[in-house]
């Protein structure tokens, strides 16, 4: 079970600006605006409010529509000031007045579970199953990842040739298990970290990182416009009876 000790809330970055794909954060996606995807998901489970596990669930953004639409569906909504809520401000300048602003109205907040709204190819169980081994094995930060298979980079040197940097592309006798270790690709589905790991270090990524495996399915978001169509027929290919049929409210 999920330590129900921790004050664990929910912070959910949803600015209303985007270059990309215009009010993205409320598109429909499957029936429904995309944000109402992850404060569902968020709802459900271990980690939903039934059982407090989650203390509190909260939306951070500039716009209106969005907070709106964050209150009807019954969680906390923060206003976000202007100077961090453009396209060129990062996510923890977001999530650090996040946690200020929870702090001083509800006390001190032991761990934040920062899901990204564009990554709706998921369930609940992977947030309550994440809870579960961040508090087992005692780190103070975790990302979500696929693991990386037949992931070999090369990058164009300055004379034009290619180069491979993840193994001697000019040995004969390589073997594919031998180019690599194991190694994770970040999908930004969510993070996970306690306020002093982001205090500290300024990141996302505290001093003990560990990492969050999640099906290579799971790991698609949503960043160009063909991008929804896409995702929409990978959740209802996978998980037909939250997509399809609605999510427990």
């Amino acid at each position: 079970m999920v330590n129900k000790k921790l004050n664990t809330v929910a912070i959910i970055l949803a600015r209303g600006g985007s270059k990309g794909i215009p009010k993205k954060n409320v598109k429909d996606f499957c029936g429904r605006p995309l944000l109402l995807w992850t404060l569902n998901q968020l709802k459900s489970g271990q980690l939903g409010m039934e059982n407090r596990t989650l203390t509190h669930i909260w939306v951070s953004s500039d716009n209106e529509e969005i907070l709106d639409l964050a209150d009807s569906a019954g969680v906390n909504g923060i206003r976000r000031p202007p100077d961090i809520s453009d396209d060129c401000a990062t996510s923890e300048s977001g999530w650090l007045h996040a946690i200020n602003v929870i702090e001083e109205r509800h006390g001190k907040v032991d761990l934040v579970v920062a899901p990204q709204v564009t990554s709706p190819v998921r369930s609940y169980e992977d947030f309550d199953n994440a809870i579960n081994k961040f508090t087992a094995c005692g780190c103070d930060s975790m990302f979500s990842a696929t693991y990386a298979v037949g992931l070999y980079m090369w990058s164009r040197l300055d004379d034009g040739t290619l180069k491979c940097e993840g193994y001697d592309s000019t040995n004969p006798n390589r073997r594919r298990q031998d180019m690599h270790g194991v190694r994770y690709t970040e999908n930004g589905s969510f993070y996970l970290f306690t306020p002093q790991a982001i205090r500290t270090t300024g990141t996302r990524f505290g001093k003990d990182v560990e990492v969050f495996e999640m099906p290579r399915w799971k790991s698609f978001e949503i960043d160009d416009p063909e991008d929804f169509k896409f995702c929409e027929m990978i959740a209802k290919t996978y998980l037909p009876s939250q997509f399809m049929q609605g999510m427990k409210q």
